[in-house]
């Protein structure tokens, strides 16, 4: 075997704090990629944060792969919204002759699907709200509130969180995104992880 096995629930022995998400998803409006992984306080399960995720809304949460989600990550879907064309109290919810007045789906805001592209490393206690992509290789800063697209390779965080800083030069983030080294075979990826964690842009390239 080279490195964790990628079907395993918890790639640590003894340890399912840290959960390959993949692995313990049940529901089919959620998609995650090899070795993206979920880090709880206590064991709870990834699907636990993910609030508001209604199959007749429509919505996917996607994940690409090599992702680190750390502990209290909650991501908000499209369920969660509220008319706002006037009143927004869901008065539907409490039926009793209310329920006639369900919107519907059209009547809802709805801003498509969630996408976290692959190596993102979203900090503690992050919220990501509906239909944001996050780009590849972006960080989250611990408590931030995600409410607009981040691009790839960037550094955001506050509430709502802006860009902080660009990881890498214009050039070096065309590299990054042109190498795509977590599509790569797993005994490959493996041969070269010296390479992919110190950022030697030349040497991946080489390869």
């Amino acid at each position: 075997m080279i490195g964790p096995d990628p079907r395993s629930k918890y790639p640590m022995k003894q340890n399912q704090n840290v959960q390959f998400i993949k692995n313990v998803i049940t529901k089919p409006n959620i998609e995650a990629g090899d070795y993206s992984y979920y880090h709880s306080d206590a064991g709870e399960a990834f699907e636990k944060r993910v609030l508001h995720h209604y199959e007749v809304i429509g919505d996917k949460l996607i994940i690409g792969k090599f992702c680190s989600i750390a502990g209290g990550v909650t991501f908000i879907m499209n369920g969660a919204n509220h008319r706002m064309d006037g009143s927004t109290y869901p008065f539907n919810l409490f039926g009793n002759g209310w329920e006639r007045f369900t919107p519907s789906l059209e009547e809802l805001p709805f801003k498509g699907d969630t996408v976290i592209g692959n190596d993102v490393w979203i900090g503690r206690d992050v919220t990501v709200m509906p239909g944001v992509t996050i780009g590849d290789g972006a960080i989250i800063a611990t408590r931030s509130v995600v409410t607009k697209d981040v691009a790839p390779y960037t550094i955001a965080g506050g509430n709502p969180a802006k860009l902080i800083k660009r990881r890498f030069s214009d050039e070096w983030i065309k590299d990054w995104l042109a190498i795509k080294w977590w599509d790569w075979e797993i005994g490959h990826i493996t041969a070269n992880i010296d390479k992919i964690t110190s950022g030697d842009i030349e040497g991946l390239k080489r390869i």
